[in-house]
């Protein structure tokens, strides 16, 4: 599967984004999906995740409350909804997918396909 994300952009602190990740293939509904960022000179962090249905998902600490994580199956499509935004959550935003059937993981390691990264600056 092919991983396309965007919707990164600039924006105040307290405001909103909505990033998306469009996957190519027929088997998009087989996989589950995850958010990761990195900051430059950090590793990259777990941000959200999503079970292969929807049925489950799965956030970091840092964006519980703040984020959401959506999919829709029939646009192959995955979504992450920012609310709240901070400085500290600027970074390049990548989407992955995780090939497990029965969960879906929040390690890197965990994902065999990744998109390319879409940047999110978060202004104070």
């Amino acid at each position: 599967v092919q991983l396309q994300a965007s919707g990164g952009g600039l924006v105040q602190a307290g405001g909103s984004l909505r990033l998306f990740c469009a996957a190519s293939g027929r088997t998009f509904s087989r996989y589950g999906m995850g958010w990761f960022r990195q900051a430059p000179g950090k590793e990259r962090e777990f941000v959200a995740a999503i079970k292969w249905n929807g049925g489950s998902t799965y956030y970091g600490d840092s964006v519980k409350g703040r984020f959401t994580i959506s999919r829709d199956n029939a646009k192959n499509t995955v979504y992450l909804q920012m609310n709240s935004l901070k400085p500290e959550d600027t970074a390049v935003y990548y989407c992955a997918a995780d090939s497990n059937p029965l969960a879906v993981g929040q390690r890197t390691q965990d994902f065999e396909y990744w998109g390319q990264g879409t940047q999110v600056t978060v202004s104070s």
